[in-house]
């Protein structure tokens, strides 16, 4: 079965392993990217009960305000929120706590030191602990380690976290650049979005997605073939990238695009013949997911 962006127009799409970010035309890779106003990251958190617990880490600025917001599960009651402005927000630290149902939590952080590139989330020099009752339920942040290895050492037990989604939203032009790990003991990579020709009146609108420089998937008329899907590796892994770009042609006011990287799990991968093979109690890796929202604000 042909899948839906090839159905559009033929040879439309081309997956491509080793070419260079910079063989296509419009220099997709060289121009300013848009910028990033908001990064929201969901955790889960196994703590010794075995219960999970999902923690919501939001990081947003705006020319006036910079901030960040803890929740925990679908309860807006548990929010945390620190929302000074940019100039009190790189000097706070502290410690704040909320009730859980049954548990007690503690966040600690510290924003001091902490140093900043364009984007709202802090690249170095701060730390968040997330305590839950006698555990540590979540680091982050480079200084992190060091201050959770004395609590460890004082006999708080750290439970196991991992990263299941990320999602970042940018404003500015169709150019849109990140970095993403998709899996825990995978390497950290350039990602680059490039859709070319929506603004500068091409006849035939391409979209490029680059990752650490090289072009791995080019999707050609893209006014026809605005939504759509491929499947490309990365580290070892399968990843699904799927794309709608309808409203950058069809609904100026709005001005959207979406962007997705799923990784597809064992379950997923695997044909059946090899599922009847598989023992019955085998553990699935946790999926990562990065989406990415865009709006276009010219």
């Amino acid at each position: 079965m042909r899948d839906i962006a090839s159905c559009f127009s033929e040879y439309a799409t081309e997956v491509v392993s080793d070419a260079s970010c910079s063989t296509f035309t419009n220099h997709s890779c060289s121009l300013i990217p848009s910028l990033q106003i908001a990064v929201t990251c969901l955790y889960k958190t196994i703590l010794s009960n075995h219960k999970p617990l999902w923690i919501t880490v939001t990081w947003c600025k705006n020319n006036l305000s910079q901030g960040l917001n803890i929740s925990f599960g679908d309860d807006s009651s548990t929010t945390f929120k620190l929302n000074p402005n940019s100039r009190i927000f790189r000097r706070k630290k502290g410690n704040k706590f909320i009730q859980l149902n049954n548990s007690k939590c503690e966040i600690i952080w510290d924003l001091s030191a902490a140093q900043y590139k364009t984007g709202p989330e802090p690249v170095q020099g701060y730390y968040i602990l997330i305590m839950v009752d006698s555990e540590l339920g979540l680091i982050l942040g480079d200084m992190a380690q060091e201050v959770a290895a004395r609590k460890i050492k004082n006999g708080t037990h750290l439970a196991k976290f991992t990263l299941v989604s990320r999602k970042e939203h940018y404003s500015g032009n169709t150019h849109y650049s990140t970095k993403a790990r998709f899996c825990e003991t995978g390497n950290s990579h350039d990602i680059v979005i490039r859709c070319s020709g929506v603004n500068d009146g091409l006849k035939y609108p391409v979209l490029s997605v680059c990752i650490d420089k090289k072009t791995v998937i080019r999707i050609k008329r893209l006014h026809l073939n605005f939504r759509g899907n491929q499947s490309i590796f990365v580290d070892g892994l399968m990843v699904d990238l799927f794309w709608d770009v309808h409203d950058l042609f069809f609904n100026p006011a709005s001005g959207s695009a979406v962007f997705m990287f799923k990784t597809r799990s064992a379950m997923d991968s695997r044909l059946w013949l090899q599922e009847k093979m598989m023992h019955k109690d085998v553990q699935e890796k946790l999926e990562f997911c990065l989406l990415i929202y865009a709006c276009n604000s010219r």
